[in-house]
Parts: C-alpha cells; structure tokens; sequence
C-alpha cells in the first residue's frame, strides 16, 4: 500500500520535490521552535554557572537551597544549614533563589 501512495506521489508531476520540499520546512520549522529555544536556554544557564560567586543563593537540579561558601573549579560547596555544606557539581545549579523580599513584593500584588 506504502509502495502504490509512492508510486503515485512520483506519477504526478512535480510530486517528488513537493515531498521533499514538504521535510525541509518540517525541519525548518523544528529547528525554529525546538532546537534554537533549546541552544538559547543552555548558553544562558552556562552563563550563569560560570558566574557563580561566593554568597550567592542558589538552587539545585533536586531542589536544594543554598548559599555558596566556596566554588573550586567545576565543584560548588554550598552551604544548607548552619554549619552544614555539602560539595555539588556546578552543572547541577540551574537558577539563582529569589530573595524574600521579591517574593512577598509578588505576593502583594
């Protein structure tokens, strides 16, 4: 049944470039909605890695909160309590904590 609906698309004229026209704007347009977000969104997180400076708040892949006390090369020491600190891949820190003060200034709104 495959090989008639080819065999068909072929028959007519201009048939095979309109199915091959047809898989390069649905790659175009993948590119546009899927890959190039997606490329955008991994330079901005890798941008904020390597900015990360002692003191900041910062959340983790598993939802960790913490301060950073100490980054050694690819390795962050954070600290989750008082005198607690535990050493977390940099690849793992995804976002910076919102202070309290934005959160409540959003919940008054």
């Amino acid at each position: 049944m495959l090989n008639n609906l080819l065999l068909q698309s072929m028959a007519q004229p201009g048939g095979s470039w309109q199915g091959i026209l047809m898989l390069v704007l649905v790659f175009v347009v993948f590119y546009f909605f899927m890959i190039r977000p997606q490329a955008k969104r991994q330079k901005e997180i890798q941008k904020f890695q390597d900015a990360l400076v002692k003191g900041a708040r910062v959340v983790t892949q598993g939802g960790v909160y913490g301060k950073v006390k100490d980054v050694k090369g690819n390795i962050i020491v954070l600290e989750i309590a008082k005198d607690v600190c535990i050493e977390v891949n940099k690849g793992m820190v995804f976002s910076a904590e919102e202070p309290a003060e934005n959160q409540k200034k959003e919940a008054e709104k």
